[in-house]
């Protein structure tokens, strides 16, 4: 509702996404990317430096969203959202058992088309080793695709065992990458504790406009490790919103693209080098659009990302 509040100042919604094209990165990497939609430009990508495969910048959470039943009220709008998050050409969705349905509603909503072209992330979030491999086993089951392309140890519950486990499925073949994750400032000197002793491929951190903690250590070290980098709660779950509800947005957003303060909190964070994608939660066709926009044209300076903090300074 924040957010709606925010965008409703006379900005014309985006053009409708059209289909994904079905060429699928499994078959070729050199396949043909996703169709962007009509008069977009493609998303801005970066790679994953451990194998060197690009992603979108831009992606999908499913925390709150993806936690429905079975109705087609609740499910209809997902599956309109997913056509425009495909057809926009972003294919990284992440979720986690810790979401209640949304692993399955996910599993049943993704079409073959888009089974093919997602790169498809969950987690671990158990304690034991045989605990672990039935839930994973279940979250393969659940999202309907039999090889996940990651998984993560989520809040780095039972490292060690987990870890363990799913260096093994990535030698097995069930798992193409191996990450951790959490969401706090608190648990960023536990993040680095492990990229600092261990080889992942992925970590998962809080990162905002508002919340910079991690540019002071964190993202440095993943990109000297060679670590993936997912930001989970670019908006804040809507405290973002909230804080600059009464701000028009400043003239020179225009230099980037952005008519949309969503537009300026992700590129904000996708302007830092040592980010690879971010995932922001939401049901809404106009936002998702809104977000991928993100992922295209100019990203912002030194100099435009100071302007962004002076903006929002004391808010």
């Amino acid at each position: 509702m924040d957010r709606r509040e925010v965008l409703a100042g006379g900005i014309a919604a985006s053009v409708a996404a059209v289909t994904a094209g079905s060429s699928t990165w499994a078959a070729t990497q050199n396949a043909a990317a996703p169709v962007p939609a009509a008069g977009k430009s493609k998303l801005m990508t970066r790679k994953i430096p451990s194998s060197g495969e690009s992603i979108p910048v831009i992606g999908l959470g499913t925390s709150g969203p993806f936690e429905v039943g079975d109705s087609p009220q609740e499910r209809d709008p997902l599956k309109q959202l997913l056509e425009a998050f495909f057809g926009g050409g972003a294919r990284v969705i992440d979720t986690s058992p810790m979401y209640s349905t949304a692993e399955g509603v996910l599993g049943d909503l993704l079409t073959p088309a888009m089974h093919q072209q997602v790169f498809l992330a969950t987690k671990v979030w158990t304690q034991g080793r045989q605990a672990g491999i039935e839930q994973m086993q279940r979250s393969v089951s659940l999202l309907k695709q039999d090889k996940l392309d990651l998984i993560q140890v989520h809040n780095l519950m039972d490292l060690p065992t987990q870890l363990t486990t799913l260096r093994q499925w990535k030698d097995e073949g069930k798992v193409r990458y191996v990450g951790i994750t959490h969401f706090t400032v608190a648990s960023h000197d536990d993040l680095e504790k492990v990229l600092a002793k261990e080889k992942v491929d992925f970590v998962q951190l809080n990162y905002s406009a508002f919340t910079r903690a991690a540019e002071k250590s964190l993202l440095p070290l993943a990109k000297e490790r060679g670590v993936a980098v997912i930001v989970n709660r670019p908006y804040e779950d809507g405290r973002v919103f909230r804080k600059v509800r009464e701000k028009p947005v400043p003239k020179w957003a225009a230099e980037l693209g952005c008519k949309t303060w969503a537009q300026i909190f992700l590129k904000y964070i996708i302007a830092n080098p040592a980010v690879t994608c971010v995932i922001p939660a939401t049901r809404q066709l106009q936002h998702i659009r809104d977000n991928l926009d993100a992922g295209r044209g100019e990203l912002p300076s030194s100099r435009q990302r100071a302007l962004i903090l002076k903006a929002i300074a004391g808010l």
